[in-house]
């Protein structure tokens, strides 16, 4: 299946039920062939905006564990690790203007939106990581 067509899918499938940072590594992961065991996802569980602090992004957050998921995977030296979540953050800031969740949330959070507006921030953020990723 190609990537677009995978991500659009899990992101339909998993975003009623799992938090962003749980919808991101879970769908690298998985286009990356990564098996993921249950304390990974469970660490993810308040990961979206620091528990719903609206701090940083959950879709940042997912994407971090999973640069230094794959780094090891890939034998990279711990320092290189660092480095790669260091430029993963600098690029995501520069393209989605903000590693915040309340300023990348469409509409910020407001009592009276429903608790899902992220669907297309997903989906262009997973795309953007799995683009990352490739060259890690």
């Amino acid at each position: 299946m190609e990537a677009s067509a995978l991500i659009d899918e899990r992101i339909a499938e998993y975003y009623e039920n799992f938090n962003c940072a749980t919808t991101m590594i879970k769908i690298v992961s998985e286009l990356f062939g990564i098996t993921l065991c249950a304390q990974v996802l469970d660490s993810a569980i308040g990961m979206h905006g620091a528990g719903r602090f609206q701090a940083q992004c959950g879709l940042v957050e997912g994407s971090l564990m999973f640069i230094g998921i794959l780094g090891r995977e890939r034998g990279l030296a711990d320092e290189m690790i660092v480095a790669s979540c260091y430029n993963f953050a600098k690029q995501f800031q520069q393209h989605f203007g903000s590693l915040v969740c309340r300023d990348l949330r469409p509409q910020g959070f407001k009592p009276e939106n429903p608790p899902h507006l992220c669907v297309e921030l997903e989906k262009q953020a997973v795309a953007f990581t799995a683009d990352y990723l490739q060259a890690l």
